[in-house]
């Protein structure tokens, strides 16, 4: 039994005792009836000591079919071992990189908590809390499951207005469908992650699943298509979770974190972040902006990679894991924080470059090449800052400029409207700023409010359980009274029934006497 195919295939050199007797013969000859496997005492009829042809005919056949399922359960075991075993080696493959602030138990074991949590998806955690155990790190090995949960959080704070969900159309759906964006993916397939092993082989698992995945959103997202950029993103996300998972959380990125906007045709919002982050570093590192300004190189020569991408094109996978895990928390504010820190933390060289191809290069080419506790060092400055009022105040600032350009008098009178002009931009930075404060305030007492409404509608839920309950307990009481009504002889009914008389016409007339009118 332990080596069923091998009987069967040498069933005909067996002798008689291996298996099955081959005939009723070989009973007669040399065993005896009581220890055989063939007696009439172990439930087969007949006389004692014999069998007819029936019953060894049932005994063969039920010992071949004990061996045909045999064969089956160790093929599948087999290929059940074998595909567990594609899987983790898919599993390993995918997750081969270096990790940046790598997770301690501490964290580890809060994320384990967090994660086999019943009510993940319908009870909001604590703001802080999440924060917290983001900042502490993130276990490679389960940082899918992680931005899954975040996702989830996120979408129970904040809910998007019906305009700009997207289409309720399954993923299985969409990949039933043809797609006009399919030779720009096909030619980009080659190029996401080229040094990676998952994606590296031509049409591979890694690369079939990315096209699916871009094609899926392609035929979602009708205005924004197919982009550079969007396959690096789809990629890194394909690392750390399935096919379906991948495209709902690419789904929350571009919807709900609002990136699908430079992405679009005209790209406005990428203009409008080159703009953002030029000001940034004119107001946070004066001497590199003077710098860039002076060789002409503006941040779209060698930003718009890192928004377009997330920082996934040029830079180790361990520090973009890492950037995703704060951009899940904190939202697209993140990608502003990590790149003027890496303007930052390479300031002195930057400033010793004197050239404009140097200059170029050298953001291009050595800035990615970061070491690991650069890396560490860079993710801590970007938990660290808080820009978010600057980031809002210079996106206002950019469209009051477009706005004015676009009703700019002739250029003879340039120069005392760019002296207006300037004075407006005064007032208007003020105005601005007071606005946010204002803002701020208000958000902080909406906050306060819904705190407040939400602990009433736990007290109203409270209030009517405890109704329900002393109700429930009355009902209950009044069939016992009724009961013990019912059982109690008709006399003693009557003598009950003219102490409640008597106890009720009393009350009465203690509450007429309390009610007597007050003497002058």
């Amino acid at each position: 039994m332990n080596k069923p195919s091998a009987s069967m295939q040498n069933v005909d050199h067996m002798d008689g005792q291996e298996l099955l007797p081959l005939s009723p013969r070989a009973l007669n000859r040399g065993q005896n009836p009581q220890v055989s496997p063939l007696s009439p005492e172990q439930g087969f009829g007949g006389e004692k000591g014999r069998r007819s042809p029936a019953d060894y005919r049932a005994l063969w056949k039920k010992a071949i079919h004990q061996q045909i399922l045999l064969i089956r359960m160790e093929k599948e075991n087999q290929r059940l071992e074998e595909a567990s075993r594609d899987e983790l080696h898919i599993r390993k493959l995918k997750l081969d990189y270096q990790e940046v602030c790598q997770c301690s138990k501490e964290a580890q074991a809060l994320w384990d908590r967090k994660l086999s949590s019943p009510c993940r998806t319908k009870v909001k955690w604590d703001k802080e809390e999440i924060h917290g155990a983001v900042y502490q790190g993130v276990p490679k090995s389960r940082r899918g499951e992680v931005w899954l949960v975040l996702t989830q959080q996120y979408r129970l704070r904040h809910r998007l207005p019906q305009r700009q969900q997207p289409p309720e159309t399954s993923y299985q759906d969409l990949l039933k469908q043809l797609t006009a964006q399919q030779h720009a993916i096909l030619v980009d397939l080659g190029r996401t992650f080229p040094t990676h092993q998952y994606f590296s082989t031509q049409l591979g698992a890694g690369q079939l699943s990315l096209y699916n995945l871009l094609k899926a959103y392609s035929l979602l997202d009708t205005e924004v298509g197919y982009c550079q950029g969007i396959s690096f993103v789809a990629g890194l996300l394909l690392l750390h979770m399935s096919e379906e998972q991948a495209f709902d959380t690419l789904k929350f990125l571009m919807y709900d974190l609002g990136i699908r906007r430079q992405y679009r045709p005209d790209m406005i919002s990428l203009q409008i972040q080159m703009y953002q982050l030029s000001r940034l570093l004119h107001d946070y590192h004066r001497n590199l902006y003077t710098h860039l300004e002076e060789h002409e190189i503006c941040p779209s020569l060698y930003a718009a990679p890192w928004f377009l991408t997330l920082f996934a094109s040029q830079f180790q996978l361990g520090f973009v894991a890492r950037i995703f895990d704060l951009l899940f928390v904190q939202g697209t504010e993140v990608i502003f924080k990590v790149a003027l820190c890496l303007l930052s933390s390479h300031e002195g060289e930057i400033l010793e470059c004197d050239g404009f191809e140097s200059i170029v290069d050298y953001l291009k080419s050595t800035i990615p090449t970061l070491t690991h506790s650069q890396m560490e060092e860079i993710i801590t400055k970007a938990t660290e800052m808080d820009i978010s009022k600057q980031l809002h105040a210079y996106e206002v600032e950019y469209h009051v400029l477009q706005d004015e350009l676009s009703d700019a008098p002739p250029p003879s009178e340039d120069s005392d409207r760019l002296d207006k002009l300037e004075k407006a931009n005064v007032q208007l930075k003020k105005q601005n700023m007071e606005l946010l404060e204002k803002l701020q305030a208000a958000r902080l007492k909406i906050q306060t409010l819904e705190g407040s409404v939400e602990s009433f509608l736990s007290r109203e839920s409270k209030m009517k359980h405890l109704i329900r309950s002393l109700e429930q307990e009355k009902a209950s009481y009044q069939k016992t009274v009724e009961r013990m009504r019912s059982s109690l002889p008709s006399d003693a009914m009557a003598e009950v029934e003219m102490t409640q008389l008597k106890s009720s016409t009393n009350g009465k007339a203690k509450e007429t006497g309390c009610k007597k009118p007050p003497s002058y």
